[in-house]
């Protein structure tokens, strides 16, 4: 697999991010691995949902604050209705405030933090449609068989300079007369 922003060939097709540039590439192995279709898990709905956790602890939430509602509503329900039942103010007010705190606890603990997606039908590919007219118009224009203009020569690599091998220098040396040598 090559990495779609640098180009580089990568070791396996396992690695997650291109040791070039960095660019993540999990998801480009699973586009390939679908033949070209972007995964469900990948697109982005537009109205998001709430994970579970997050709705756990806002219902936790709202019920510890309806203690501040329910507690004084049973209390004046009891007290000015219903003699005997007094000891309801306090059960309300435990079973409120303790539940909505143990549902809090549930959600952080136990529930997951990422909403699951809704499955969404896979985009595949449409041909060109006829235009009013009756033509197809593709998005890219047709291809020329004509070669780029603009380009300078490739070099030829023979005009480069090369310099003399040492051993040639060498031996131009040794063959000189030594005038001490005589």
């Amino acid at each position: 697999m090559y990495c779609p922003q640098c180009g580089q060939q990568q070791v396996s097709d396992a690695t997650k991010y291109c040791s070039r540039c960095g660019f993540f590439l999990d998801g480009v192995a699973l586009v390939l691995a679908s033949g070209g279709q972007i995964p469900t898990r990948y697109v982005q709905p537009a109205n998001k949902k709430l994970s579970p956790r997050s709705q756990g602890i806002r219902q936790g939430a709202m019920l510890m604050l309806s203690t501040l509602l329910l507690v004084p509503l049973v209390a004046i329900i009891t007290v000015n209705f219903i003699e005997p039942l007094e000891f309801l103010i306090p059960v309300t007010a435990m079973v409120c405030f303790v539940g909505g705190l143990l549902r809090i606890l549930y959600a952080v603990l136990m529930q997951d933090e990422v909403a699951a997606p809704e499955p969404m039908p896979a985009v595949g590919y449409s041909p060109p449609v006829a235009q009013f007219d009756g033509s197809v118009r593709h998005a890219l224009p047709p291809a020329t068989a004509n070669a780029a203009t603009g380009w300078r020569p490739r070099p030829n690599t023979a005009d480069v300079y090369q310099p003399p091998s040492i051993t040639e220098n060498t031996t131009r040396l040794l063959d000189k007369d030594d005038p001490k040598a005589r």
